[in-house]
C-alpha cells in the first residue's frame, strides 16, 4: 500500500469542522469551471459561420476541451500523491483562468482552440480533486448526500452552459462567453489561495513520462481519426482509420505499462480499481451515460433545434434549462436514498427512463414543437439523475483508501473520453447521414444520430441489471480475481 493512504483519516465517524467550506471551495470552483465544457454548444453554428470553418472542425473546441481532460486526468492521480491538494488547486485554477482570456481575446479559431485547451488542462483536475476530497472527509453513510451536491456540478453546469450561452449570443458577441466568466475565476482562485487548506501527506513518485505519452497519443488518436471521419469523409491525407489504430495500440501498451509500473506503486494511473467489479459496472454505466448526456443532450439537441426548427441560439440554450435544473435539484435526494437503499433500486428506473428518452428523440422532426423538445429533456434528465450520484459514490465506495485517487482518475477519465467519443460519433453520423451540403447536419442526418444514441440507451438499460444488490453505499464486495 502506498503512503497515500495515510491521507485518509483513521476515524470517519464524523466530518471534519472544515470540510463543509474546504468541499464549498472545490464545488464552487468546479462549477464555473465545468461549465465551460458545454457553454459554446449553443454557438457552433454561429462560430462556423464567424470564424469560416465547418460544423465538424468547430465541434473541435468542445471534443477538443473533453478530449485535453482526458489526456490529462490520468495524471490526477500521481498528482494527488505527489503534492498538497492546495498545490494542485491553485495550478489548476491558474490554468483555467489564463485559458479563458486566451479564449477571450482569440483573433480566430486556432487561438480559440489553444485557449480551450489551456482552460480543459485546469479543469481535468478538479473533478478528481474534489471526489478524492470527499471519500477523505465524509464518513461512508454520508457520502451518498454529499455526491449528490458534486451531480451539481458535474451535470447541471454542462446542462446550463447551452442556456448561458444563448443569452450572452443574443445580446453579445461570442467573445464574453469567457469575459463573463473570468471574473468568476479570479475569484475562485482568491477564495482557495485563502482557505484551501487541506492538511495531507505526499511523497516523491517519479512522474513517467513515456506513459503521458502512450496516453496522450491513445486517446488523441481515437478521436482525431473519428473526428477526420466526418470532416473529410474519408478523402483527407491521412486515412481516418491509420490514427485510430495507432491510438488503439498506444493504450494497449499504456495499460501494459501502467500494471508493471503498479507492482512497484509507480504507475501513472493505478489500475487495480479494475479488480473489483462494482466498480467496474458502475464505470461502464458512466461512459454510457456520458456519451448521452455530452454528445446527444449538450451537442445533438442544440444542432436540431437551431439548424431543423429554427430557433435562436437563446431559444435553444432555455429548451434544454428545465432538464438540467431537475437533475440538479434530485442531486442530494437521490443521494440520500442511495444511502439508504443502495444503487440498484435507482439505477435501474433511472437506465430505463433514459433509453426511453433517447428514443422518443427519434420522433423530432421539422414539424415538432420546442415543448415536446423540453419535455423529451426532462425525462432525459430524471433517467440521468437517477443514475449519476449512485454510479458514482458505488463505484469509488467499494476501493480501499489508497486507490481513492486512482479510482476517481479513472472515473473522471473515462466520463470525459466518452462525452468526447459520444460528441464525435453523433456529430460524425448526423453530418454523414444528412441530405444537405457536406458538413451541415440535417432532420435526417439527426435522427440517425439519435437512433445510435437510443441504442446506447438500451445498453445502458441491460448493464444496469448487473448492478449489485446491496442495503447501502457502505456494503462491501470482494475483488475481482
Amino acid at each position: 500500500m502506498s503512503d497515500t493512504a495515510a491521507i485518509a483519516e483513521p476515524d470517519r465517524a464524523t466530518t471534519p469542522p472544515k470540510a463543509n467550506l474546504l468541499l464549498g471551495v472545490l464545488v464552487t470552483s468546479a462549477f464555473v469551471m465545468i461549465l465551460n465544457e458545454t457553454i459554446l454548444s449553443v454557438a457552433l453554428r454561429h462560430l462556423s459561420v464567424d470564424l469560416n470553418v465547418s460544423t465538424t472542425t468547430v465541434q473541435w473546441l468542445t471534443s477538443g476541451f473533453l478530449l485535453t481532460m482526458a489526456v490529462v486526468i490520468p495524471m490526477t492521480g500521481f498528482l494527488l500523491e505527489r503534492f498538497t491538494p492546495r498545490q494542485v488547486f491553485l495550478t489548476a485554477m491558474s490554468l483555467f483562468t489564463i485559458g479563458t482570456l486566451i479564449s477571450g481575446l482569440a483573433p480566430g479559431f486556432a487561438m480559440l482552440l489553444v485557449g480551450r485547451v489551456v482552460q480543459a488542462g485546469g479543469t481535468a483536475v478538479m473533478i478528481p480533486l474534489l471526489m478524492t476530497s470527499v471519500m477523505r472527509l465524509i464518513p461512508p453513510e454520508r457520502r451518498g448526500a454529499t455526491m449528490g451536491t458534486i451531480t451539481i456540478v458535474i451535470a447541471v453546469a454542462p446542462a446550463l452552459g447551452p442556456t448561458i450561452g444563448g443569452a450572452v449570443l443574443n445580446w453579445l458577441s461570442w467573445r464574453w462567453m469567457f469575459f463573463i466568466v473570468l471574473p468568476l475565476a479570479v475569484i475562485a482562485w482568491g477564495i482557495g489561495f485563502a482557505y484551501m487548506k487541506l492538511d495531507s501527506e505526499t511523497r516523491s513518485v517519479p512522474l513517467d513520462l513515456l506513459s503521458v505519452l502512450l496516453s496522450a497519443i491513445g486517446f488523441g488518436g481515437l478521436l482525431y481519426g473519428l473526428s477526420s471521419i466526418g470532416e473529410s469523409g474519408g478523402g483527407g491525407l491521412v486515412p481516418p482509420w491509420a490514427p485510430i489504430v495507432v491510438g488503439a495500440i498506444s493504450l494497449v501498451v499504456f495499460v501494459t505499462r501502467q500494471l508493471r509500473l503498479q507492482r512497484d506503486d509507480r504507475a501513472l494511473l493505478d489500475l487495480r480499481p479494475f479488480t473489483h467489479r462494482p466498480f467496474v459496472i458502475a464505470l461502464v454505466l458512466a461512459v454510457l451515460l456520458f456519451m448521452c448526456l455530452l454528445g446527444a443532450a449538450a451537442v445533438l439537441l442544440p444542432l436540431y433545434l437551431q439548424t431543423v426548427i429554427k430557433v435562436s441560439t437563446f431559444v435553444s440554450g432555455l429548451a434544454v434549462l428545465p432538464g438540467g435544473l431537475l437533475m440538479g435539484l434530485m442531486g442530494r435526494p437521490v443521494g440520500r436514498l442511495f444511502d439508504k437503499f443502495g444503487a440498484r433500486p435507482l439505477v435501474i428506473p433511472g437506465s430505463a427512463a433514459m433509453a426511453v428518452s433517447l428514443w422518443l428523440f427519434t420522433t423530432l422532426g421539422p414539424d415538432s414543437s420546442v415543448y415536446t423538445v423540453v419535455g423529451f429533456h426532462m425525462l432525459l434528465m430524471v433517467g440521468l439523475g437517477l443514475m449519476m450520484t449512485p454510479l458514482m459514490t458505488e463505484s469509488l465506495s467499494i476501493l480501499p483508501d489508497h486507490l481513492y485517487s486512482h479510482g476517481s482518475a479513472i472515473l473522471a477519465t473515462l466520463q470525459q473520453v466518452a462525452g468526447a467519443f459520444g460528441t464525435a460519433v453523433f456529430v460524425t453520423v448526423a453530418a454523414l447521414f444528412s441530405n444537405g451540403p457536406p458538413g451541415v447536419p440535417d432532420s435526417s442526418g439527426l435522427q440517425t444520430s439519435f437512433i445510435v444514441a437510443g441504442f446506447i440507451g438500451l445498453a445502458a438499460f441491460a448493464t444496469s441489471l448487473f448492478v449489485r444488490k446491496s442495503s447501502g453505499a457502505t456494503a462491501e464486495a470482494p475483488a475481482v480475481h
